[in-house]
């Protein structure tokens, strides 16, 4: 399995134990791009956050989700399916997202991770009545999650048909886009980000070309616009990276 070496944690000399829990795999032909869903967020933190040590569990592929404890933390990923799907493992999952609640784990979930943690949760995820939102969109941080280590905005790249559009009980906002109200959110110690830090513009641009039947030619050709814009996923990585440790953002 890959593991991210590099610089202590930033609370101690210990590395932060991290399951990335993986919900979904990079189409064959798209992979020799950027690599598997996996290897993109690999890449990611060992630039971002090098003191997580990361361990990926195949999760669509059949693997069983661990012990709770067997981690300090945990990262759900992306996937084409939906967040309400009664898949057996996605069931599973669902309830152990409820039990890393119950417990104070440090979660962090990423497009569907994030409609998942809404999902069980008790919030409301369906398709965004304005559709697809791909290419790159900026979200704005909320007066809850305002520190010197959050920027007042971020671009990311975005590539989801459904999204959040109720939080759960008890969640804080911490940010906002015009596509999607509620781009990232907090309830107790699982966090929620809508958009994909992991992702680079060239896959984004291929991965849009791959479903633009679905998506529609206009809006792909308006998201191909945004691509050249700067994103901030180093941000963002920093950001999870401090939550995982189990520091405040």
């Amino acid at each position: 399995m890959p593991v991210v070496d590099g610089s202590p944690r930033p609370d101690g000399p210990d590395k932060v134990r991290v399951a990335l829990l993986e919900c979904d795999h990079t189409d064959p032909e798209l992979r020799a791009i950027d690599g598997d869903y996996g290897e993109m967020f690999v890449r990611l933190f060992a630039e971002h956050a090098p003191y997580l040590d990361l361990r990926l569990i195949d999760l669509i592929g059949g693997a069983s989700l661990p012990d709770l404890e067997a981690f300090d933390a945990y990262v759900v990923t992306g996937s084409r399916l939906d967040a309400v799907v009664e898949e057996p493992w996605v069931l599973a999952l669902g309830d152990f997202l409820r039990h890393a609640h119950q417990e104070g784990t440090p979660t962090v979930g990423i497009c569907f991770g994030h409609q998942l943690i809404a999902h069980v949760m008790g919030g409301h995820v369906d398709r965004a009545e304005q559709g697809w939102g791909v290419g790159v969109h900026t979200a704005e941080i909320t007066a809850a999650a305002r520190s010197a280590e959050v920027p007042d905005r971020f671009r990311l790249l975005m590539s989801h048909q459904d999204q959040v559009l109720a939080l759960p009980p008890g969640a804080e906002l911490l940010a906002t886009s015009e596509h999607a109200p509620i781009a990232a959110f907090e309830v107790g110690s699982l966090l929620g980000f809508q958009g994909h830090p992991e992702f680079r513009p060239r896959f984004a641009a291929a991965l849009m070309e791959r479903r633009s039947e679905r998506i529609g030619a206009p809006v792909v050709a308006a998201a191909r616009r945004t691509l050249g814009t700067p994103t901030d996923e180093a941000a963002i990585a920093r950001w999870i990276g401090r939550h995982l440790a189990g520091r405040s953002s």
